[in-house]
């Protein structure tokens, strides 16, 4: 009983695993090797059948344009959400951090408040301020927010408002285990507050920094809510703006599933190597490894 009792424990993580994740998956890949074979006018019993077609759906979803624009979109999209999330985090967390901080606990419940917001909630927040006929901010601003040039930026702004306070939480958290007996050593040696942020606090946080910022490109490659949510405000967002917006469109709107499982594929698999190439470039400092 003891040696069938770890396994015991085991049986609902794996149970749940393999029904809402590997099966899920394994269709995927089925889908994605067939095709929708025609015959005649369409009509009447087996004129439309299931037949397998190998790779050629992952062949077309590679040379497709419109999914290579969409991941152009989002690199410049996830270029201004990284650098300015992330970065907003680590300083909102070293503040926190700080010694000499006023009003602590209320200012981590401000920063982490906008995180609790549901996408949909927060994109549509920002979308009617975003509205010329609606917005207090085109009073002061005369920006068009939901422009051709501007769309992009609006949309990171949502993003940034809303996972600013999950990595600083992140963050924060890993600053309060540092020993405070580090901190007053520095400044024994005469580092000011600045010195020991930059000589000592980051350097201990470049595991969590690292850590975030995966988490971040993931979510960022996947980001779906915000255009989807604003598209209906504008017409400078179309229908397949960002990779997974094609999917939903192949897949919901014209009814191509299996184009849609097999462009999943390839957004799953430029998800994985983007990720484990960060990490492996960066390893040396989150693992210390060669």
């Amino acid at each position: 009983m003891r040696r069938s009792a770890p396994y015991l424990f085991l049986t609902p993580a794996i149970v749940l695993f393999t029904l809402f994740l590997a099966v899920p998956i394994g269709y995927t890949v089925y889908l994605a090797m067939l095709r929708t074979k025609v015959s005649g006018l369409g009509l009447g019993k087996g004129a439309r059948r299931e037949v397998f077609v190998g790779f050629d759906n992952f062949a077309a979803a590679l040379s497709d344009s419109e999914l290579w624009n969409g991941w152009l979109r989002v690199l410049g999209y996830g270029a201004l959400v990284l650098v300015v999330m992330l970065g907003l985090a680590l300083l909102f967390a070293l503040l926190l951090d700080s010694a000499r901080v006023r009003l602590a606990r209320f200012s981590r419940i401000a920063i982490f408040l906008p995180y609790a917001v549901p996408g949909v909630a927060a994109t549509l927040l920002w979308g009617f301020l975003y509205l010329p006929s609606l917005s207090p901010i085109r009073d002061v601003l005369d920006i068009d927010f939901l422009g051709a040039t501007t769309v992009t930026f609006s949309m990171a702004n949502v993003a940034v408002w809303g996972g600013v306070g999950f990595n600083m939480l992140v963050l924060y958290t890993t600053l309060r285990a540092i020993p405070r007996d580090l901190y007053e050593a520095a400044r024994l040696d005469g580092a000011s507050e600045l010195q020991i942020a930059v000589r000592v606090k980051i350097p201990i946080l470049t595991p969590a920094i690292i850590l975030t910022t995966v988490f971040s490109i993931i979510a960022t490659i996947q980001v779906f809510t915000e255009p989807t949510t604003l598209r209906p405000l504008t017409n400078t967002i179309s229908s397949t703006w960002s990779p997974l917006m094609k999917v939903y469109r192949d897949a919901f709107v014209t009814g191509d599933l299996y184009s849609a499982a097999a462009t999943s594929i390839v957004i799953a698999a430029i998800s994985l190597v983007l990720s484990f190439g960060f990490l492996r470039v960066v390893r040396d400092r989150a693992f210390g490894e060669g």
